[in-house]
């Protein structure tokens, strides 16, 4: 039995702790043991065993607890961890805490996940380009490739097929979806056609759950993994496959340390792993479009709705003409397709009832205390909410600046949306899905069971409207407001907006022509709307990537985003010009290769009480930008008041 065990700890602290193993049982790599930390106990991960001790014997503390009687991870976890820690700038403890389960104890039936899973669901007939698609994705045991359809057009189907075909290979394989609450369908579809041969990775389980799904993957029992962003590191002993459904969704990307990119690690996995990485979206990321573009990335088509619906029609409202929430062409589509026995859905990426107050007297606003946002006004709560920190506050009866009645609110949420649209349309049964609708347990899947059963006559909602809903019924889609993303101050706005607008318009027409889609926009002439309601995917790239170019964005070049923090303005801006300083120097060794862009205040330049500041480095290699910000951070001392946080590939610069 080895007589000493190193242990990494859940701490921004890269390097690792020796420990003596007592007498019993002694602690594997890959188990966690509960030890003495300083003043406290701590949970800790083995990596190494070994009899050698470089420090004084006698100084090392045996630790106290054995957590796990077989390990967690083994070498080629381990291997991930240490890759991630050295991508993300975090520790190799760091990088295992967001890997690996945190439960204590299984729970007695890990299968019970699949009680209402009565016999898997068999393959369809796969139409000629799905049959030519699958053909190309499984006549290459490992590589990329991207299969890109308009939404309806069956590449789910095209990703279960070649999970079975990998099943029949002997290898495993990760089915990974943006978001588990927004795609329950297709988490259903991968849990029916797999039975028990299927396991569920994502935040919403809990520990103890995780944990007995996490050791039927290593145990072989299930070869198949479903999940959100996380799932990227189960622990398939024979990794064959990675799927990666809505590939440019935002959040694959973790918003803590380590912000790493599910992407990023599943194009890791599969090279190391000798896997397929298969990408699929009806609107990619402009990174995957150009990687298609330049024949980096193999590209898969699909273009036939397979329900025999078709595309809808798209058209644009100008709002400026209009003198209420909901256009009169809306309202009239709406009474005609329930007239005709179908259903409506009713976007607005806004929640509350209004996000804007201001004093007609003096100009006054209301912003958050803690942030340099608006508070947003939630009626039903009675409420002013900041959506960023949790801020809340009474709304005032009168200007707080100068006592003035003239004032009040605009703009406009879910929640006023809803109000309005239950008194114009008094006759149809109304559900709305936003955050605050479903916190409760359950409330989600009653809701869309509901409209898929034809109880509801229009659904409004958020994002958990716009994206994986699968219903026949549904014939008309309203955008309320296709200008909230575009208005960001982000690189990546016009992007979403897009994104969101096509995604969102998919949901009109999937089984039967005729489906129909209304824009409202304050934006009509805007390229980004105009090319979403022609259905000009190939012309929004173009036109969006000529951009890029110009401003040395990605894809043409990576971005480095580093962020201090400091409750004081003055200490914020003191690590952030020092730290600059410092990199402006290192920068000299590499030329012209990397840019040091600031530093200056974040867009929103205080978060939660904190000011905060960023730098961006962009340069070609990521690599040399990693070495530059490496090499400025050695012996970099931060002041005890400051925070820093570091995103590669940052997909929001907020």
């Amino acid at each position: 039995m080895p007589e000493y065990v190193s242990v990494v700890f859940n701490i921004p602290l890269k390097r690792d702790f020796l420990y003596r193993n007592p007498e019993g049982p002694a602690a594997s790599v890959g188990c966690r043991v509960e030890a003495a930390f300083g003043r406290r106990k701590a949970i800790g991960w083995v990596i190494g065993s070994g009899d050698d001790c470089p420090i004084d014997s006698a100084k090392v503390k045996p630790w106290l607890r054995l957590i796990d009687d077989q390990p967690l991870f083994g070498p080629t976890s381990l291997a991930l961890a240490r890759w991630l820690a050295g991508m993300y700038f975090c520790s190799l403890g760091e990088a295992l805490a967001i890997m690996l389960p945190s439960g204590k104890k299984e729970p007695a039936s890990p299968a019970q996940a699949f009680d209402s899973v009565e016999i898997a669901a068999q393959a369809i007939t796969a139409s000629a380009e799905q049959q030519a698609a699958l053909a190309y994705i499984l006549s290459i045991p490992d590589g990329r490739c991207y299969l890109y359809g308009p939404t309806g057009t069956g590449k789910t189907e095209v990703f279960l097929q070649a999970a079975e075909a990998t099943l029949a290979e002997g290898r495993g394989v990760i089915y990974l979806v943006p978001e588990i609450a927004l795609t329950h369908q297709v988490i259903e579809a991968v849990r029916q056609r797999f039975g028990k041969q299927c396991a569920v990775l994502h935040s919403g389980l809990s520990p103890a759950k995780k944990l007995g799904e996490w050791r039927r993957i290593l145990a072989g029992e299930a070869r198949v993994v479903v999940g959100a962003r996380s799932a990227v590191f189960a622990p398939l002993p024979k990794l064959g496959l990675i799927v990666l459904d809505e590939e440019h969704e935002t959040s694959y990307k973790a918003g803590n340390t380590p912000r790493y990119h599910g992407r990023q690690v599943a194009m890791y996995r599969a090279v190391t792993e000798n896997a397929r990485l298969l990408m699929g979206s009806a609107t990619p990321s402009v990174e995957s479009w150009q990687a298609m573009e330049a024949g980096q990335l193999a590209k898969l088509s699909l273009s036939r709705r397979l329900a025999g619906g078709a595309m809808p029609s798209i058209e644009i409202v100008d709002m400026r003409l209009e003198g209420r929430t909901l256009s009169k062409r809306l309202i009239e589509a709406v009474r005609t397709v329930k007239a005709a026995g179908g259903q409506s859905i009713l976007f607005l990426n806004r929640r509350g009832f209004a996000y804007f107050w201001s004093c007609k007297s003096c100009g006054a606003e209301l912003k958050c205390r803690q942030c340099s946002v608006g508070l947003t006004y939630h009626k039903e709560k009675g409420r002013l909410i900041c959506h960023y920190c949790g801020y809340s506050a009474e709304p005032p009866r009168s200007c707080p600046a100068c006592g003035s009645l003239e004032a009040g609110w605009s703009g406009f949420g879910t929640e006023r949306v809803a109000e309005e649209a239950a008194a114009l349309f008094p006759d149809l049964s109304l559900a709305r899905l936003d955050s605050d609708t479903v916190s409760h347990k359950g409330v989600l899947e009653h809701t869309l069971q509901e409209f898929k059963a034809g109880r509801i006559d229009l659904l409004l909602g958020t994002q958990m409207v716009a994206k994986g809903l699968n219903f026949p019924g549904v014939q008309l889609v309203g955008v309320i407001l296709a200008d909230t993303t575009l208005n960001l101050p982000d690189f990546r706005a016009a992007e979403r907006a897009f994104a969101l607008v096509t995604q969102v318009a998919g949901r009109a027409g999937r089984f039967n022509p005729g489906g129909r889609v209304i824009v409202q926009t304050y934006r009509p002439h805007s390229p980004v709307i105009r090319r979403a309601a022609a259905h000009d995917t190939v012309g929004f790239y173009a036109d969006e990537l000529a951009v890029r170019r110009e401003l040395g964005f990605p894809p043409f070049a990576r971005l480095i985003r580093i962020v201090l923090r400091a409750k004081e303005a003055e200490q914020a801006d003191q690590a952030a010009n020092q730290l600059a300083e410092r990199l402006i120097r290192a920068g000299q060794a590499y030329g012209n290769a990397i840019e040091v862009l600031g530093p200056a205040e974040c867009p929103i330049a205080t978060l939660a009480g904190n000011a905060r500041r960023q730098i961006l480095l962009r340069g070609q290699l990521v690599s040399q930008i990693r070495q530059l910000l490496s090499h400025a951070l050695t012996d970099f001392k931060l002041p005890s008041a400051c925070y820093c946080e570091i995103d590669v590939d940052p997909v929001s610069l907020m």
